[in-house]
C-alpha cells in the first residue's frame, strides 16, 4: 500500500507515520513530492485494520492498497510519469524524446569520434557502444573492456555526450559506473538478480532491456528489484520479444509502450535496431515508437556498418540516421512532442 501524507506534512510527521509502520515489521520507500509525500510499503503484508488505523492518524491524507505485485513500479504508486535528469541538463521523461545513438560495440578512438560527431549533429542527446559484449557465441567479439570504456570517456569530454554503456556482472558494475552516465543492463541479464540487486545500491540512472521472453509483468518485477534496492532512475526499454517468426531478428512489441504507460510511471525506450535486424526497418518502427508514445529511442549507428564487429545489418549510416531524425522531427510534433 501507499500512504499519502497531508498536504504541507512537517517531517517529523512524516517520520512518525514511517516509525509507526516499520514498528510492525514494514520495508518503507519515502518519496518527497512538491505537495505531499508519500510513503510506499513494500515489505510484508498489511492487514485491513491496520491500514484503516494509519488512514485514521491526523497527518495522513488516505491510504491507497497497491494490488499489483510490483509497488514502487505502479502508477497507483506515482500517478504522474517519473522524470530523470541523465546529467547536463539530458532528461528523460518530459516533452522530448530522447535519442541515444552509437554503434553496438566500441571497436576504436577513431570509430567511436566519428560516429559520436556524426549523431550530436543529428540531434543525439547520448551515445551509446558497448565495451563488454554478451554474445551468444565464446568465439565472438567480446568487447574492448576497460579500453572500451577509456575511450568512451574520452568522446563524452570531447563531444559532451553522455554515455550510455552495459554491465554483464556485478563484479565489473562498479568500473562500469566510474565512466557510464547510464548504466545499460540487457536482455538477458534482466532477470540477473543478483546484478539488480547491486544496480540498486548505485546512484545512476539504468537502461533496463526487456528481456527477449519476458512478460510486461516479469519485466517490471525485474524493475522493482532496482528500485527497491534505492535506486528509483529506472528506465525501461523495449527490444524485441522472441516469437515464431524468423523474417525478422525479434518481434519488437510497440503494444508495449502504450500499456506500460497505463501499468508504470517509469520512462519507456524503443529499440527498433534490436528489435527488427534490419536498417531498413528501423526508421518505420522509430516512427511508430514516437508515435506510440516512446520516451525515447535506442538506435544503432556505425560510421561503417559493413565492417562492423557486430550487429552491422541493423545500424543505419550516420547518413541514414540524420536523414531518420528530420522525420521523427515532424512525427514528435505531430504528437506534441519535440526531439
Amino acid at each position: 500500500m501507499i500512504v499519502v501524507m497531508r498536504a504541507g506534512a512537517a517531517p517529523e510527521e512524516v517520520r512518525k507515520v514511517a516509525d509507526q509502520l516499520e514498528g510492525m515489521g514494514l520495508r518503507l520507500h519515502i518519496s518527497q513530492g512538491v505537495e505531499r509525500t508519500v510513503i510506499g510499503v513494500i515489505g510484508g503484508r498489511v492487514e485491513e485494520a491496520t491500514a484503516a488505523a494509519i488512514e485514521a492518524l491526523e497527518e495522513v491524507e488516505r491510504v491507497v492498497p497497491i494490488l499489483e505485485p510490483y509497488k514502487l513500479a505502479s502508477r497507483r504508486y506515482k500517478e504522474g510519469g517519473s522524470r530523470f535528469d541523465l546529467g547536463g541538463g539530458v532528461e528523460i521523461g518530459g516533452e522530448k524524446v530522447l535519442v541515444i545513438a552509437g554503434p553496438c560495440a566500441v571497436e576504436s578512438l577513431e570509430q567511436m569520434q566519428q560516429t559520436a560527431r556524426a549523431v550530436k549533429a543529428a540531434g543525439a542527446r547520448l551515445l551509446r557502444g558497448g565495451a563488454f559484449k554478451p554474445r551468444t557465441s565464446p568465439y565472438s567479439f567480446q568487447g574492448m573492456e576497460r579500453e572500451g570504456l577509456e575511450i568512451l570517456a574520452q568522446v563524452r569530454r570531447e563531444t559532451g555526450l553522455l554515455i550510455t554503456t552495459e554491465v554483464m556482472d556485478p563484479y565489473n558494475l562498479e568500473m562500469v559506473a566510474e565512466y557510464a552516465d547510464v548504466v545499460q543492463i540487457g536482455t538477458r541479464n534482466m532477470q540477473n538478480f543478483h546484478l539488480l540487486r547491486e544496480v540498486g545500491r548505485i546512484k545512476k540512472p539504468v537502461l533496463l532491456k526487456r528481456g527477449m521472453c519476458a512478460t510486461l509483468e516479469e519485466w517490471l518485477m525485474a524493475a522493482e528489484y532496482i528500485m527497491s534496492g534505492g535506486n528509483q532512475q529506472v528506465i525501461l526499454c523495449e527490444r524485441g520479444i522472441r516469437t515464431f517468426d524468423t523474417y525478422t531478428r525479434n518481434t519488437l512489441d510497440l503494444t508495449a509502450v502504450p500499456s506500460l504507460k497505463q501499468l508504470t510511471h517509469l520512462p519507456v525506450v524503443v529499440d527498433p535496431s534490436h528489435g527488427t535486424g534490419k536498417w531498413k526497418l528501423v526508421g518505420p518502427m522509430s516512427r511508430a515508437a514516437v508515435a506510440a508514445g516512446a520516451d525515447g529511442l535506442l538506435i544503432e549507428v556505425h560510421p561503417h556498418p559493413e565492417q562492423a564487429v557486430s550487429d552491422g545489418p541493423q545500424s543505419l549510416t550516420p547518413e541514414r540516421f540524420a536523414g531518420l531524425m528530420r522525420e521523427l522531427t515532424a512525427v514528435a510534433s505531430a504528437v506534441g512532442r519535440g526531439i
